[in-house]
C-alpha cells in the first residue's frame, strides 16, 4: 500500500510540474490576452455571475450567460473586464465584473474583483476573491475549476455567497 501511494504521489507531482512546464509557454506573459468563459452555480445573481448557468426552481427557469476578458500588464498578471446577461423570474439581470488576476507559477490563478448585478434600476454589489488550478490542455488553453466567495457591500441588498466555476480559457 505504501508503494502504491508512493507511486501516485510521483505520477502527481510530475503531471503538476509537466503542468507548470506546459504553462510556462508564455500564455501569461505580459502583452498577452485571455478570455474566459465558466459554468457555474446556477444562483448566477448572488454575486452577479458572469459564468454559463441554467437551473429551474419551482418552475420558474433561470439562466445567465457572460464572459470575461483580461490583458497581462506584466508577467503572470491580467487586468479583466466581465460582463452577462441573464433572466431570473422574469426580471433581466446584467451582470459586471472589474479586477485583477494573478497567476501564480503561470498556472495557480488568484483574483479579486468589484462585481454584481442590475435589474430595474437597481444595483448590488461585491467584492469577490477566487482561486483555483489552470490546467493547460494546449499551450493557448486551460481548463481552470476553482471556488469564489462574493462579499456583500450591502447586507440588506443580498447576502454574501460562494461559487464554485470551471472556466474555460483561451489565451493569445
Amino acid at each position: 500500500m505504501k508503494k502504491l501511494f508512493l507511486v501516485g504521489a510521483l505520477a502527481l507531482f510530475g503531471a503538476m510540474n509537466a503542468q507548470t512546464a506546459k504553462s510556462s509557454n508564455g500564455a501569461t506573459a505580459k502583452g498577452k490576452w485571455v478570455i474566459e468563459t465558466n459554468a457555474g452555480s446556477p444562483l448566477h445573481y448572488l454575486g452577479g455571475s458572469t459564468a454559463f448557468s441554467l437551473t429551474s426552481v419551482d418552475g420558474e427557469t433561470l439562466w445567465n450567460v457572460g464572459a470575461e476578458g483580461g490583458y497581462f500588464v506584466a508577467d503572470n498578471f491580467a487586468v479583466k473586464a466581465g460582463l452577462g446577461y441573464g433572466d431570473f423570474g422574469g426580471d433581466d439581470l446584467v451582470t459586471y465584473r472589474l479586477g485583477a488576476q494573478y497567476y501564480f507559477n503561470g498556472n495557480i490563478p488568484l483574483g479579486v474583483d468589484f462585481t454584481g448585478f442590475s435589474t430595474d434600476g437597481e444595483s448590488v454589489n461585491y467584492v469577490g476573491v477566487e482561486g483555483g488550478y489552470a490546467w493547460f490542455v494546449a499551450p493557448n488553453v486551460a481548463i481552470t475549476p476553482k471556488l469564489r466567495y462574493n462579499i456583500t457591500t450591502d447586507d440588506n441588498k443580498a447576502p454574501s455567497s460562494f461559487q464554485g466555476l470551471i472556466g474555460f480559457s483561451l489565451f493569445f
